[in-house]
């Protein structure tokens, strides 16, 4: 089995530096092929979850819950239909992780194992004399 990786450029909420509150980090529906690597969750369930048993690049073991809130297929006035990994916030922290830095998560498909990093942003990417428009990215496979 080869490995797969996918890389997310992190933002303000999801390393928590804008004060809000935020249920982890978004994985879009429209990315199949990111949803695919993760454990498979049951849509017929009520925000099913499945833990994810990750080992950070200092060989330290960390646990992010993959989650698919979907109250909105199960309740009268429900809102919410979005996949996330939670229980991330601390671990983000005790990295250092800013936004703009990437989160990237790894394994062979099918594997029950993940490796994650977060790589930080380099220097160069913000010039401190030109004002800094962020550009959001989202998700994007490793090849």
């Amino acid at each position: 089995m080869s490995k797969t990786t996918f890389r997310k450029t992190l933002s303000a909420n999801d390393v928590g530096s804008t004060g809000g509150h935020q249920g982890g980090v978004l994985i879009p529906k429209a990315e199949t092929e990111l949803l695919e690597f993760l454990p498979p969750l049951d849509p017929g369930v009520k925000n099913p979850n499945a833990w994810l048993n990750c080992v950070d690049e200092n060989l330290v073991p960390q646990r992010f819950k993959f989650r698919y809130y979907n109250n909105k297929l199960h309740d009268d006035g429900g809102t919410r239909n979005e996949y996330r990994v939670t229980y991330m916030t601390a671990w983000l922290r005790s990295v250092g992780a800013k936004e703009g830095d990437t989160f990237e998560i790894s394994g062979k498909q099918g594997g029950r194992e993940y490796f994650v990093r977060v790589i930080p942003a380099t220097i160069n990417d913000i010039r401190s004399d030109e004002s800094v428009r962020i550009k959001l990215r989202g998700w994007n496979r490793v090849h």
